[in-house]
This record gives structure tokens, sequence and C-alpha cells, in this order.
């Protein structure tokens, strides 16, 4: 395991970087501002590696740009309309940070905090943190654990462990941007996801409490297509058009052990499965970066693509989608596994 000092935060707590290998050459890295992905090291069919995963080369930018590179995102991931919620007949106020409603945990969510951390061998991080009771708003002393595990056979697990000494609500993510090919835009990439509705949201992303068949949509990758010519589906799905692009919650069908959502990238041959126990996944097209990039780059609209498990979006004000209540000192734990294999 290597680590690097990556400067100090805004408290002045040192953050570090974690670097995991694999015995197939994979590195991952791994920050504890956020408990985020930094980087994600894998070969192509030829063997040469490429930096898979977006990122920054500065802890600066992490702290002050948008886009939540990497981080984990909570306590609650994606959207909450009207920044409020009701729980056991109490009303609670979030910080609005998205226009009327709560985006990703608030002003300071988990993205913007520095994680305590351990490491078990050679291929293992543990990242906590413990949210006070009334942070951003939520109710409870929220106590979280994220655990990053590298296999030898390019599985790359994220385990969430969280309890709450009061009952609230809970929905955690990771928010990485992956591009295959290591630079370039996700265009050519081939993405699958096996779900046969979205749900129905408005202008400003929060949904209406309706499913919409993705059938006849840009949104239907239930086979294998190629990103760009969905992002070119113009005039015929309002909420595509209004958001340039994919940034909308699949409801993910049963699959078994299967694998929830594919991405694949032909010319190098790198495929990554998504694996997941959370009943939706929000796929962004990356339509709003910008910016400087790592190793020296610039990010462009479409320059990679968030696949990000959670529960549904402003679940707490619709009674018919998969509850993100946790009663006290219930146990909280999920799991979503990346796996990076690649195709001749």
């Amino acid at each position: 395991m290597n680590k690097t000092a990556f400067g100090v935060d805004q408290n002045g707590m040192e953050v570090v970087l974690l670097t995991m290998q694999n015995q197939k050459g994979m590195a991952v890295t791994v920050c504890s501002f956020g408990a985020r992905l930094v980087s994600i090291l894998c070969p192509d069919r030829e063997g040469k590696l490429a930096d898979v995963c977006l990122g920054f080369d500065q802890l600066s930018d992490y702290q002050t740009r948008s886009g939540y590179l990497g981080a984990t995102v909570g306590r609650w991931a994606n959207r909450i309309g009207g920044a409020s919620f009701t729980l056991n007949g109490k009303d609670y106020a979030l910080y609005a940070n998205d226009g009327a409603n709560t985006l990703h945990g608030g002003y300071e969510g988990f993205d913007k905090k520095t994680w305590g951390y351990e490491t078990v061998g050679d291929q293992q991080v543990i990242f906590s943190y413990t949210s006070p009771d009334g942070e951003e708003g939520f109710h409870g002393t929220l106590s979280t654990k994220v655990t990053y595990t590298l296999g030898d056979e390019g599985d790359l697990s994220i385990r969430y462990d969280a309890v709450s000494d009061a009952d609230t609500v809970i929905n955690l993510t990771n928010h990485a941007y992956f591009n295959l090919a290591g630079s370039g835009t996700i265009h050519d990439h081939l993405l699958q996801v096996q779900a046969d509705s979205v749900t129905e949201a408005t202008e400003d992303l929060i949904p209406t409490g309706k499913l919409l068949p993705v059938e006849g949509t840009p949104y239907d990758v239930r086979a294998f297509k190629r990103v760009g010519d969905c992002l070119a589906m113009k005039n015929i799905n309002a909420m595509f058009d209004s958001a340039e692009g994919f940034d909308i919650n699949y409801v993910l069908n049963p699959v078994g052990n299967g694998a929830a959502a594919t991405l694949k990238h032909p010319a190098s041959g790198r495929v990554m499965r998504v694996y997941t126990d959370q009943p939706g996944i929000q796929v962004y097209s990356g339509q709003g970066l910008s910016g400087s990039a790592k190793n020296g780059g610039t990010y462009v609209p479409y320059s990679g693509i968030a696949l990000e498990t959670q529960h549904f979006p402003d679940s707490v004000h619709h009674s018919h989608f998969p509850s993100t209540e946790l009663g006290a000192n219930q146990p909280f734990y999920s799991e979503t596994v990346y796996q990076f294999t690649v195709e001749e």
C-alpha cells in the first residue's frame, strides 16, 4: 500500500492518497478527502495502462470545483425536493444547494469531509466518518464506513456500512466518472443498463413519482448502444433534451447475480460491469464537465460517464419508492462492485 501526502483540508487536517495494486497490474488510488476514487489504472487488450477514472491533480480542485468527482456522496445522494422531508411526523429543513432542492448531502456533504482511514493488507482501505446529529439538517448521529477492496481479478468493491443513534434517512453512492479510453469523450463507448423504466422527473430533476418505460426513448439501453448515438437522438424525449443527455435514475430489473449495467470501449477492449444491491442507478453522461484535468489535460462535456448506484431520487416524498428510512441502531449495509475486464 503506497501512501502519499495530498495537502491539508480547510480545517488543517492531513489528506492522504492511498494506492492499491493487484497481480494483474491494476492500480487504484483513493483519497481521504471525500473518501473518493482518484484514479483507476487498467490495462487494455495489449496490456497498456490508462487511467479510466476522472479526477484532479490538486486537493484544491476537489475542495472548490463542482462535479463530485470520485466522491462518496451522502448523507443523502441525489436530490431531495424542496430541501425538506418529514420523518415520524416531524419536519426537517435541509440546505438548498440546487435551486430549491438539496443535492448530494447539502452545502457540505460527505464529499467535503476528511475521513479517517485504515489499511488492511495491500488491497483494502477502510474510511470512516461520524456525522453529528443535525449536520446539514439530518436527524441522528450517523457513523459511516466506506471500504474499498481491489481484487486480483479486477473487481473493485465499494462497501458501505452505517448506523445511526436515531431514526433517519440515508442514501449513499460513489460519484466516479469513467472513461474507458483514458482520454477523449465517451461517445464511442457502448452502454447497457438492465432497466425497463426510469423515474420521470421535472426540469429540475425531481421525480414526479411516475415510472416511464424506456422503450422508444434515448434511455433505452437494454441492449448495448453507442453512447454517441443516444446523445444524437433529439426531439424524442423532453427530459433527455432538457438535460442534454443522460441524467436520469434507472429502475433496475432484478438480475440475480448478473450485472446491472455494463460499459464497453471496443477500441481498447476495456469492459466495466456494475454489480449492486441497490434498486436504482443514476446515469449521468458528464455534460457539465469542463476545465483542467489530471496530468495537464482538459475536461469537456461528455469526458466521462457516472454510473451511480443508489436509491431513487426524492424517495422521502414518494412512499411507493423503495424506502430510505433507517431506524435507530439498525445497521445499514450496501455493496457495489465495478468489475474491470478486457475483451479481445
